[in-house]
């Protein structure tokens, strides 16, 4: 396994090659890189990953962590059950009929986004958040709107744009880049409820890998982002601490009230999403595969042409980097590569179903695949927060335009930076996989 922990380790450096080879050869971007972020950066993710998987304390944390999550989860489905009785029973309970999406993972969206949005008017989060933005300003030596937003999106989604709404209109093109990389590159709180439920059957220890994710994907977004997008100007707040701009409700219920409507939106947008986006990619797979069999039976080759085996063509090389086994590669690759098109949703499903069937050969593979797809860095995501910015600050629109498609890739190299490093400290005694 030492071998792996090496190729994982290796791949951090060599994934900011290639993010820095992108910035200057494809976009041809000429500012000079943060050479102290990049080292804070990969720093405090080495750090955080060897105290969670190395250091007893870290990992009985860690144990904890995860057995919380799953005990706050076990409570979520409660309501669910109450309006769709066995159809909300999760799969080996009494009276389930398995597993069901729309009816078991869906509502535990709403019940989290209640969770958050109390924790937000008793100040709990915006405290959180303003502590560790101020650690990243200060080490990092970023703006403090980019430092607030990354941190932002640790807890919340696409809503971390409303923590820095005074500031966009004056942001720069490279700091507005940050902001769409960090919340693609992170998922939100509520959302990463779903991808638990949806693996803690055959993954039993999945909650409490999702939220150290979330913690090292703060500090990756800021660092590929960076590279591929490097600082050309001075932010207005460079070396400064801002604080959390938000409007509180005007009571508990009213907080519960709005959370839980909003996360209805949510809930639609991801079931339309999947509907349209599924229905499509077959669509594509009818007429590309017709083609691709023609051109199979031409050449003599083997090829698979539907949309998850080209993205898995693709992002072949990047799974090797991060340090997947060899004799898990192909069917990793698929499943991370599917993410840029299907959403992390369809993503964490298959992967689910790749450890009910018995298809992964190591532990080690679902470990660095599930670091890998904790995040929105997909195309759907980056058109939802390119529209987020811009509704908060219009004017900003072709600027956010301009450096979406950037933020993208950006936030696609901070997850598998995420994995890289998990992969660095993950052996078979560390934390467990079930």
């Amino acid at each position: 396994m030492a071998i792996y922990n090496l190729v994982s380790f290796a791949g951090i450096f060599i994934l900011l090659a290639i993010a820095w080879g992108i910035s200057r050869v494809v976009f041809r971007h000429q500012g000079t890189i943060n050479w102290h972020l990049i080292g804070w950066g990969i720093g405090l993710q080495l750090l955080f990953a060897l105290f969670i998987f190395i250091v007893p304390t870290g990992v009985k944390l860690f144990q904890h962590i995860n057995d919380l999550a799953v005990l706050v989860l076990s409570t979520a489905s409660e309501g669910a059950k109450f309006l769709f009785g066995p159809l909300a029973a999760p799969p080996g309970t009494k009276d389930s009929i398995g597993f069901i999406l729309a009816f078991q993972a869906f509502p535990t969206i709403i019940f989290f986004s209640a969770v958050v949005a109390i924790l937000y008017y008793y100040n709990v989060l915006p405290f959180v958040i303003r502590l560790f933005a101020k650690l990243f300003t200060k080490f990092m030596r970023i703006s403090g709107a980019e430092a607030l937003c990354a941190t932002s999106n640790i807890f919340v989604g696409v809503e971390s744009a409303f923590t820095i709404k005074p500031y966009i209109g004056n942001m720069t093109r490279s700091e507005l880049c940050t902001v769409l990389t960090a919340g693609m590159a992170t998922v939100a709180s509520n959302v990463l409820a779903l991808y638990v439920f949806t693996l803690h059957v055959e993954f039993p220890s999945i909650a409490g890998h999702l939220i150290s994710a979330s913690f090292l994907s703060a500090p990756a977004a800021l660092v590929m982002a960076k590279l591929i997008f490097p600082e050309t100007g001075t932010p207005v707040t460079l070396g400064k601490d801002v604080d959390v701009h938000y409007e509180r409700e005007s009571s508990l219920f009213e907080a519960i009230i709005n959370s839980s409507g909003a996360a209805v939106k949510v809930v639609f947008s991801i079931a339309a999403l999947l509907i349209a986006v599924l229905g499509l990619v077959a669509l594509f797979d009818v007429v590309i595969g017709t083609i691709g069999a023609k051109i199979n039976l031409f050449t003599g080759l083997t090829l698979d042409w539907s949309l998850k085996g080209i993205l898995g063509y693709i992002f072949y090389p990047l799974t090797l980097i991060i340090g997947i086994p060899l004799e898990d590669a192909g069917i990793i690759s698929r499943i991370i590569g599917e993410r840029l098109i299907l959403t992390e949703v369809a993503s964490y499903q298959d992967l689910a179903a790749a450890l009910s069937s018995n298809m992964l050969s190591n532990p080690r593979s679902a470990v660095v695949a599930a670091y890998a797809l904790c995040g929105f860095a997909h195309l759907a995501s980056m058109a939802i927060f390119a529209g987020g910015v811009t509704a908060l600050a219009p004017e900003r629109t072709a600027a956010v335009s301009k450096v979406a498609f950037k933020a993208l890739i950006a936030a696609t190299f901070a997850c598998l930076m995420t994995a890289c490093v998990a992969g660095t400290f993950f052996t078979d005694t560390s934390i467990l996989f079930g």
